[in-house]
């Protein structure tokens, strides 16, 4: 039977790299807001053997996330694993001059979509025999000029592990990852001038977390 991993952010960076490598074993439903981002991870998925469908949208839009979640019910029934790696990271910027527009999308990436997403994706992860939901911590809260990055990822892992504690006994499994430094988009913007060749790749660092997870790549039917 063929196993679904839906990744929300897998246009570039960790995510990408997520897909990718489940594509191995997985139907990957990659969901971003970059459409030729989306088609060139398509295209590297292709030349690995595996299939994705691409759903180029905004994890904000509860709508299209909705309409989405119901076609991947009607499709395969379920999702086996899911990745949420979509972020928002705003400018660096002291408390006292926090633009009110940055705090808005960081709250709303950050925190809101995931509160959205949970009840959308728990049904169809409690369709699947050992599924399993992966977020990824990054804990700036209280770091000098982290106020929007910072609080919002903070507030994503309090809900996160909410759910964690909650599905203990019953599921779906519910992890949190902590991914080493990798040379992505979002780390950029925090750091500008550090040395990237020292950093992760973000391939290797996939790979990494898959298998301390556990997530069952090999043996997997595509």
């Amino acid at each position: 039977m063929t196993r679904i991993a839906l990744i929300t952010g897998a246009s570039r960076g960790l995510g990408a790299a997520l897909a990718e490598t489940l594509s191995e074993t997985h139907h990957v439903v990659a969901v971003a807001r970059t459409t030729g981002a989306l088609e060139e991870l398509d295209d590297r998925i292709q030349a690995r053997g595996g299939q994705a469908t691409l759903a180029p949208m905004d994890v904000t839009n509860a709508d299209a996330m909705a309409h989405l979640c119901r076609g991947i019910y009607d499709r395969w029934g379920k999702v086996d694993l899911w990745a949420h790696t979509a972020v928002h990271a705003a400018p660096l910027a002291p408390a006292g001059h926090l633009a009110a527009k940055d705090w808005a999308k960081s709250i709303a990436v950050n925190a809101t979509a995931t509160a959205t997403l949970i009840p959308m994706v728990e049904p169809l992860l409690n369709a699947a025999a050992g599924s399993m939901a992966v977020f990824f911590d990054d804990p700036r809260a209280g770091e000098k000029f982290f106020g929007h990055y910072g609080a919002s990822k903070a507030a994503q892992m309090a809900l996160v592990r909410c759910w964690q504690a909650e599905t203990a006994r019953t599921g779906p499994r519910v992890e949190i990852a902590s991914p080493r430094p990798m040379p992505t988009a979002t780390r950029a913007r925090f750091f500008p001038g550090e040395d990237r060749a020292a950093l992760a790749p973000c391939e290797a660092e996939a790979t990494r977390l898959l298998s301390t997870l556990g997530a069952g790549l090999p043996g997997a039917s595509a």
